[in-house]
Protein backbone atom coordinates (compact mmCIF):
# COMPACT_ATOMS: atom_id res chain seq x y z
CA UNK A 1 0.00 0.00 0.00
CA UNK A 2 1.24 3.43 -0.75
CA UNK A 3 1.90 4.71 2.70
CA UNK A 4 0.89 8.28 0.89
CA UNK A 5 -2.73 6.78 0.93
CA UNK A 6 -2.63 5.60 4.72
CA UNK A 7 -5.00 7.63 6.87
CA UNK A 8 -3.54 10.20 9.43
CA UNK A 9 -4.96 8.68 12.68
CA UNK A 10 -5.22 10.56 15.71
CA UNK A 11 -6.59 13.49 14.05
CA UNK A 12 -10.39 13.12 15.55
CA UNK A 13 -8.65 13.21 18.96
CA UNK A 14 -6.86 16.14 17.91
CA UNK A 15 -9.49 18.01 16.65
CA UNK A 16 -11.85 17.20 19.61
CA UNK A 17 -8.53 19.11 21.82
CA UNK A 18 -8.46 21.88 19.44
CA UNK A 19 -12.54 22.51 20.30
CA UNK A 20 -11.18 22.10 24.17
CA UNK A 21 -8.35 24.66 23.45
CA UNK A 22 -11.04 26.95 21.72
CA UNK A 23 -13.59 27.05 24.70
CA UNK A 24 -11.18 27.26 26.86
CA UNK A 25 -7.61 29.30 26.49
CA UNK A 26 -6.32 28.94 29.26
CA UNK A 27 -6.20 24.74 29.06
CA UNK A 28 -2.43 23.63 28.48
CA UNK A 29 -2.12 21.61 24.99
CA UNK A 30 -1.86 18.44 24.82
CA UNK A 31 1.54 17.98 23.70
CA UNK A 32 0.99 13.65 21.93
CA UNK A 33 -2.30 14.35 20.43
CA UNK A 34 -0.17 16.72 18.26
CA UNK A 35 2.84 15.09 17.81
CA UNK A 36 1.35 12.17 17.02
CA UNK A 37 -0.31 14.12 13.87
CA UNK A 38 2.53 15.79 12.95
CA UNK A 39 4.93 12.92 12.80
CA UNK A 40 2.39 11.16 10.18
CA UNK A 41 2.27 14.39 8.15
CA UNK A 42 3.71 14.38 4.53
CA UNK A 43 2.85 16.87 1.41
CA UNK A 44 0.73 14.41 0.12
CA UNK A 45 -1.89 13.97 3.27
CA UNK A 46 -1.74 17.50 4.34
CA UNK A 47 -3.96 18.85 2.12
CA UNK A 48 -7.45 17.32 3.41
CA UNK A 49 -6.24 18.40 6.61
CA UNK A 50 -5.46 21.83 6.46
CA UNK A 51 -9.23 22.81 6.06
CA UNK A 52 -9.92 20.46 9.29
CA UNK A 53 -7.27 21.73 11.54
CA UNK A 54 -5.79 25.24 10.23
CA UNK A 55 -8.80 27.68 10.95
CA UNK A 56 -9.17 25.99 14.34
CA UNK A 57 -5.56 26.65 14.89
CA UNK A 58 -5.99 30.10 13.92
CA UNK A 59 -8.70 30.99 16.02
CA UNK A 60 -7.10 29.08 18.98
CA UNK A 61 -3.88 31.56 18.77
CA UNK A 62 -5.98 34.95 18.19
CA UNK A 63 -6.88 34.20 22.23
CA UNK A 64 -4.59 31.43 23.77
CA UNK A 65 -2.80 32.50 27.13
CA UNK A 66 -0.67 29.57 26.98
CA UNK A 67 3.06 28.75 25.03
CA UNK A 68 1.47 28.15 21.14
CA UNK A 69 4.76 26.38 20.59
CA UNK A 70 3.01 22.91 20.09
CA UNK A 71 0.60 25.06 17.79
CA UNK A 72 2.60 27.06 16.11
CA UNK A 73 4.71 24.31 14.94
CA UNK A 74 1.81 22.33 13.41
CA UNK A 75 0.22 25.17 11.65
CA UNK A 76 3.66 25.73 9.86
CA UNK A 77 3.87 21.83 8.66
CA UNK A 78 0.03 22.47 7.76
CA UNK A 79 1.00 25.64 5.68
CA UNK A 80 3.73 23.39 3.69
CA UNK A 81 2.20 22.82 0.44
CA UNK A 82 0.09 26.39 0.16
CA UNK A 83 0.66 29.20 -1.78
CA UNK A 84 0.69 32.60 -0.14
CA UNK A 85 -3.11 33.74 -1.62
CA UNK A 86 -4.16 29.82 -0.21
CA UNK A 87 -3.34 31.24 3.19
CA UNK A 88 -4.85 34.54 3.02
CA UNK A 89 -8.21 32.83 2.11
CA UNK A 90 -7.62 31.11 5.79
CA UNK A 91 -6.22 33.45 7.76
CA UNK A 92 -7.27 37.18 7.66
CA UNK A 93 -4.16 39.82 7.54
CA UNK A 94 -5.62 40.94 11.30
CA UNK A 95 -4.57 37.40 12.46
CA UNK A 96 -1.41 37.24 10.78
CA UNK A 97 -0.41 40.79 12.52
CA UNK A 98 -1.86 39.14 15.66
CA UNK A 99 0.79 36.63 15.52
CA UNK A 100 3.77 39.21 14.43
CA UNK A 101 2.85 41.09 17.93
CA UNK A 102 2.39 37.99 19.86
CA UNK A 103 5.22 37.80 22.88
CA UNK A 104 5.64 34.07 21.73
CA UNK A 105 8.58 33.71 19.08
CA UNK A 106 7.05 30.70 18.07
CA UNK A 107 4.39 32.88 16.99
CA UNK A 108 6.09 35.42 15.35
CA UNK A 109 8.35 32.72 13.47
CA UNK A 110 4.44 31.33 12.25
CA UNK A 111 3.37 34.61 10.93
CA UNK A 112 6.89 35.43 8.90
CA UNK A 113 6.44 31.78 7.36
CA UNK A 114 3.38 32.64 6.21
CA UNK A 115 5.05 36.06 4.73
CA UNK A 116 7.75 33.48 3.14
CA UNK A 117 5.24 32.30 1.03
CA UNK A 118 5.47 36.10 -0.79
CA UNK A 119 9.10 35.17 -1.75
CA UNK A 120 7.53 32.48 -3.94
CA UNK A 121 6.66 34.91 -7.40
CA UNK A 122 6.47 38.77 -8.03
CA UNK A 123 2.62 38.44 -7.99
CA UNK A 124 3.02 37.19 -4.15
CA UNK A 125 5.49 39.92 -3.39
CA UNK A 126 2.97 42.65 -4.95
CA UNK A 127 -0.04 41.77 -3.27
CA UNK A 128 2.10 41.58 0.07
CA UNK A 129 3.34 45.25 -0.91
CA UNK A 130 -0.68 46.58 -0.83
CA UNK A 131 -1.13 45.31 2.88
CA UNK A 132 0.70 48.48 4.58
CA UNK A 133 -0.39 47.32 7.71
CA UNK A 134 1.22 43.88 7.84
CA UNK A 135 4.47 45.20 6.32
CA UNK A 136 4.58 47.96 9.02
CA UNK A 137 4.29 45.50 11.69
CA UNK A 138 6.47 42.48 10.06
CA UNK A 139 9.22 45.05 10.24
CA UNK A 140 8.45 46.26 14.09
CA UNK A 141 8.74 42.89 14.94
CA UNK A 142 11.75 42.30 12.79
CA UNK A 143 13.93 45.17 14.94
CA UNK A 144 12.19 44.32 18.13
CA UNK A 145 12.04 41.53 18.84
CA UNK A 146 14.29 40.51 21.57
CA UNK A 147 14.90 36.63 20.26
CA UNK A 148 17.83 35.96 17.67
CA UNK A 149 16.01 33.34 15.75
CA UNK A 150 12.89 35.99 15.16
CA UNK A 151 15.62 38.54 13.70
CA UNK A 152 17.17 35.79 11.46
CA UNK A 153 14.18 34.66 10.10
CA UNK A 154 12.68 38.14 9.72
CA UNK A 155 16.01 39.27 7.55
CA UNK A 156 15.81 36.02 5.64
CA UNK A 157 12.16 37.04 4.56
CA UNK A 158 12.66 40.50 3.87
CA UNK A 159 15.80 39.71 1.79
CA UNK A 160 13.85 37.21 -0.14
CA UNK A 161 10.68 39.58 -0.54
CA UNK A 162 12.83 42.19 -1.86
CA UNK A 163 14.88 40.00 -3.98
CA UNK A 164 11.69 38.68 -5.83
CA UNK A 165 9.99 41.97 -5.94
CA UNK A 166 13.49 43.89 -7.49
CA UNK A 167 12.80 45.25 -11.17
CA UNK A 168 16.29 45.43 -12.30
CA UNK A 169 18.62 42.29 -11.75
CA UNK A 170 22.34 41.14 -12.30
CA UNK A 171 21.71 38.61 -15.88
CA UNK A 172 23.62 35.79 -14.22
CA UNK A 173 22.81 36.22 -10.73
CA UNK A 174 24.91 36.69 -8.21
CA UNK A 175 27.04 35.09 -5.09
CA UNK A 176 29.97 35.42 -3.12
CA UNK A 177 32.18 32.64 -1.23
CA UNK A 178 28.97 30.81 -2.44
CA UNK A 179 26.39 32.62 -0.31
CA UNK A 180 23.53 33.47 -3.17
CA UNK A 181 22.99 37.40 -2.87
CA UNK A 182 20.63 38.02 -6.33
CA UNK A 183 19.34 34.75 -8.21
CA UNK A 184 18.39 34.66 -11.73
CA UNK A 185 14.42 34.86 -11.50
CA UNK A 186 11.97 36.79 -13.14
CA UNK A 187 11.57 40.48 -12.45
CA UNK A 188 9.78 41.88 -10.55
CA UNK A 189 7.47 44.57 -10.25
CA UNK A 190 9.21 46.95 -7.50
CA UNK A 191 6.40 47.38 -4.96
CA UNK A 192 7.98 45.97 -2.16
CA UNK A 193 10.87 47.92 -2.70
CA UNK A 194 8.63 51.25 -2.86
CA UNK A 195 6.88 50.63 0.05
CA UNK A 196 9.41 49.65 2.22
CA UNK A 197 11.83 53.12 1.16
CA UNK A 198 8.86 55.67 -0.71
CA UNK A 199 6.18 55.17 1.97
CA UNK A 200 7.23 57.57 4.13
CA UNK A 201 5.45 55.60 7.55
CA UNK A 202 7.09 53.21 6.73
CA UNK A 203 10.39 54.63 5.79
CA UNK A 204 10.57 56.60 9.41
CA UNK A 205 9.49 53.40 11.36
CA UNK A 206 13.04 52.22 10.32
CA UNK A 207 14.61 55.05 10.84
CA UNK A 208 13.38 55.58 14.27
CA UNK A 209 13.89 51.66 15.98
CA UNK A 210 17.44 51.90 14.55
CA UNK A 211 18.04 55.48 16.37
CA UNK A 212 16.88 56.98 19.86
CA UNK A 213 13.26 55.75 19.03
CA UNK A 214 11.08 53.65 21.04
CA UNK A 215 13.37 50.39 21.79
CA UNK A 216 15.61 50.04 24.98
CA UNK A 217 19.29 50.37 24.35
CA UNK A 218 20.12 46.81 23.96
CA UNK A 219 17.17 46.58 21.83
CA UNK A 220 18.15 49.12 20.09
CA UNK A 221 21.72 47.79 19.32
CA UNK A 222 19.69 44.13 18.31
CA UNK A 223 17.56 46.53 15.69
CA UNK A 224 21.09 47.96 14.03
CA UNK A 225 22.98 44.37 13.44
CA UNK A 226 19.64 43.46 11.92
CA UNK A 227 19.86 46.36 9.71
CA UNK A 228 23.50 45.37 9.25
CA UNK A 229 22.98 42.74 8.05
CA UNK A 230 20.57 43.21 5.73
CA UNK A 231 21.70 46.32 3.86
CA UNK A 232 24.36 44.67 1.67
CA UNK A 233 22.46 42.01 0.23
CA UNK A 234 20.04 45.09 -0.70
CA UNK A 235 22.73 47.03 -1.81
CA UNK A 236 23.81 44.06 -5.04
CA UNK A 237 19.75 44.13 -5.89
CA UNK A 238 19.26 47.99 -6.09
CA UNK A 239 21.76 50.63 -5.11
CA UNK A 240 20.06 53.53 -5.86
CA UNK A 241 16.98 52.59 -3.61
CA UNK A 242 19.19 52.31 -0.78
CA UNK A 243 21.47 55.19 -1.38
CA UNK A 244 18.86 57.92 -2.01
CA UNK A 245 15.45 59.29 -0.33
CA UNK A 246 13.13 61.97 -0.33
CA UNK A 247 12.37 62.28 2.99
CA UNK A 248 15.25 64.56 3.27
CA UNK A 249 13.74 66.23 6.43
CA UNK A 250 13.64 62.57 8.28
CA UNK A 251 17.49 62.85 7.83
CA UNK A 252 17.33 65.61 9.86
CA UNK A 253 14.92 63.97 12.02
CA UNK A 254 17.10 61.25 12.98
CA UNK A 255 20.85 61.49 11.52
CA UNK A 256 21.03 65.48 12.34
CA UNK A 257 22.39 66.01 8.42
CA UNK A 258 21.05 67.49 5.73
CA UNK A 259 21.07 65.86 2.16
CA UNK A 260 19.10 63.33 0.31
CA UNK A 261 21.17 60.28 1.79
CA UNK A 262 19.56 56.71 2.02
CA UNK A 263 19.00 53.74 4.15
CA UNK A 264 22.90 53.15 3.57
CA UNK A 265 24.00 56.40 4.60
CA UNK A 266 22.09 56.18 7.79
CA UNK A 267 23.26 52.96 9.04
CA UNK A 268 27.00 53.59 7.49
CA UNK A 269 27.45 57.02 8.73
CA UNK A 270 24.58 58.09 11.40
CA UNK A 271 22.88 55.33 13.18
CA UNK A 272 25.35 53.90 15.66
CA UNK A 273 27.74 55.12 18.70
CA UNK A 274 31.06 54.62 17.40
CA UNK A 275 32.34 54.88 21.22
CA UNK A 276 30.15 51.30 21.86
CA UNK A 277 32.91 48.44 20.71
CA UNK A 278 30.56 45.90 20.37
CA UNK A 279 28.47 48.12 18.28
CA UNK A 280 31.45 49.27 16.26
CA UNK A 281 32.36 46.07 15.14
CA UNK A 282 28.78 45.59 13.77
CA UNK A 283 29.50 48.73 11.45
CA UNK A 284 33.35 47.09 10.55
CA UNK A 285 31.52 43.27 9.74
CA UNK A 286 28.83 45.48 7.68
CA UNK A 287 31.28 47.85 5.60
CA UNK A 288 33.92 44.32 4.81
CA UNK A 289 30.45 42.37 3.98
CA UNK A 290 29.47 45.23 1.61
CA UNK A 291 32.76 46.01 0.08
CA UNK A 292 33.14 42.03 -0.77
CA UNK A 293 29.74 41.95 -2.29
CA UNK A 294 30.16 45.35 -4.05
CA UNK A 295 33.69 43.89 -5.77
CA UNK A 296 31.73 41.27 -8.07
CA UNK A 297 28.24 43.70 -8.82
CA UNK A 298 28.11 45.17 -12.29
CA UNK A 299 29.92 47.98 -12.76
CA UNK A 300 28.91 51.58 -12.54
CA UNK A 301 30.21 55.09 -12.19
CA UNK A 302 27.56 55.65 -9.91
CA UNK A 303 28.37 52.57 -7.62
CA UNK A 304 32.14 53.43 -7.82
CA UNK A 305 31.29 57.01 -6.77
CA UNK A 306 29.10 56.37 -4.12
CA UNK A 307 31.17 53.87 -2.74
CA UNK A 308 34.29 56.09 -2.59
CA UNK A 309 32.30 58.89 -1.10
CA UNK A 310 30.82 56.74 2.35
CA UNK A 311 33.97 55.01 2.74
CA UNK A 312 35.61 58.54 2.92
CA UNK A 313 33.08 59.91 5.21
CA UNK A 314 33.08 56.40 7.58
CA UNK A 315 36.69 56.64 7.70
CA UNK A 316 37.45 60.11 7.86
CA UNK A 317 37.81 60.31 11.84
CA UNK A 318 37.96 55.99 12.30
CA UNK A 319 40.96 54.48 11.49
CA UNK A 320 40.37 51.16 12.85
CA UNK A 321 37.29 50.98 10.38
CA UNK A 322 40.26 51.92 7.55
CA UNK A 323 42.59 49.51 8.75
CA UNK A 324 40.14 46.96 8.90
CA UNK A 325 39.11 47.50 5.57
CA UNK A 326 42.56 47.31 4.18
CA UNK A 327 43.39 44.22 5.65
CA UNK A 328 40.37 42.21 4.47
CA UNK A 329 41.99 40.99 1.70
CA UNK A 330 44.53 38.95 4.30
CA UNK A 331 41.38 37.23 5.23
CA UNK A 332 39.15 36.24 2.51
CA UNK A 333 40.04 33.30 0.26
CA UNK A 334 42.98 32.82 -2.00
CA UNK A 335 41.29 33.06 -5.20
CA UNK A 336 39.92 36.37 -4.45
CA UNK A 337 42.42 38.43 -2.69
CA UNK A 338 43.96 39.95 -5.06
CA UNK A 339 41.04 41.31 -6.88
CA UNK A 340 39.52 42.52 -3.55
CA UNK A 341 42.67 44.04 -2.97
CA UNK A 342 42.45 45.74 -6.06
CA UNK A 343 39.31 46.94 -5.78
CA UNK A 344 39.64 48.39 -2.10
CA UNK A 345 42.76 50.30 -3.62
CA UNK A 346 40.43 52.11 -5.75
CA UNK A 347 37.26 52.81 -3.58
CA UNK A 348 40.23 54.12 -0.74
CA UNK A 349 41.87 56.06 -3.49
Amino acid sequence: MDTDTIPVTGVEDLEKHLDELLADPTLPPTTKLFDDVELQLTDANIPPLITRLLPKITEILKQYQQDPSILCSLAIKLLGPLSFTQILSLASEEAIIQALRSPAPSANILAMTVLEKGTRSPGDAAILAMMTNLVSNFLTQWLSAPQVEVGEKGSRVLGDLLDIDCDTRPPDGLSINGMEIATRKPLGQGLVWRRIFQDRDIYELILSLCSDGPLSTQQKSLAQGRLFRVLPRLAALNLHAVTWTDFADLNQRYAGVHGNGGLLHFAALHMIDKEDMLVHLNLIDFFEVLISIQRITPFSTYKMDTLKKLVADATAQDNVLEAAIRSLPERTVPEESEDLSRFIQEVLN
